[in-house]
């Protein structure tokens, strides 16, 4: 055997020591958690050795709990989007404030629930919601967006009876132009907008002051 094959074979068995044997959805909690970080530095070209190496396991033992690469990216995707600690966040906001400081809240809530995992959102687009191969994943992540909506959607309900359009209707303005500031052609890190702006684009608008009837939305 050669020394680069000595080599490898001493570096397998060195993470094969480091890790201990798990039980089947411990090993796939383990690799999930270790693919989490990995797919914000390198997207869905993560590859299966630096899984391995990260999680301290030989490259095989991927392929014992999940069925290839792309399961395992899929699920990890899932797990780390798990909107519970956005809508834990916007269901503290006081409800007693004013709504334009709600709308602030919730917006920088959003904002940073998006920009956090902004790769991760990137991967899921390309993996889950453009693949038919992934249809219970999908469901997943259509899940998450309405629970998110209804959320943002529960913040705004108090003052319904002073908007010209849905709370539901609001909310979704809301997550559009957060979605938008993050994700669209024109966001960047040096102009994003702040909560604040946002909730006045969606109360005020753009004018200095109102000029006749408002258009209808």
């Amino acid at each position: 055997m050669s020394e680069c094959s000595l080599i490898r074979v001493n570096a397998v068995e060195s993470r094969r020591r480091r890790q201990p044997a798990l039980a089947p959805d411990d090993r796939r909690a383990a690799l999930i958690a270790a693919t989490i970080p990995l797919l914000h530095t390198h997207g869905p070209e993560v590859s299966t050795r630096q899984i391995a190496d990260a999680a301290g396991c030989a490259e095989g033992t991927i392929f014992g709990v999940f069925d290839n690469k792309t399961q395992l990216v899929v699920c990890s995707i899932i797990k780390a989007l798990d909107p519970q600690p956005s809508l834990d966040a916007l269901a503290a906001i006081d409800r007693s404030a004013d709504l334009r400081t709600r709308l602030a809240e919730a917006a920088e809530i959003v904002h940073a629930r998006m920009s956090e995992h902004a790769q991760l959102f990137h991967t899921a687009r390309r993996l889950i919601f453009m693949n038919e191969e992934n249809p219970e994943a999908r469901e997943k992540m259509a899940a998450s967006r309405t629970v998110l909506h209804n959320a943002v959607t529960a913040v705004i309900e108090p003052d319904a009876d002073s908007l010209r359009i849905s709370p539901a209707r609001a909310a979704r303005l809301l997550l559009l132009y957060c979605g938008g500031d993050i994700f669209g052609p024109f966001g960047d890190n040096e102009t994003r907008f702040s909560g604040a702006d946002l909730a006045s684009l969606l109360l005020d608008g753009i004018f200095l002051s109102n000029h006749g009837e408002p258009a209808k939305c």
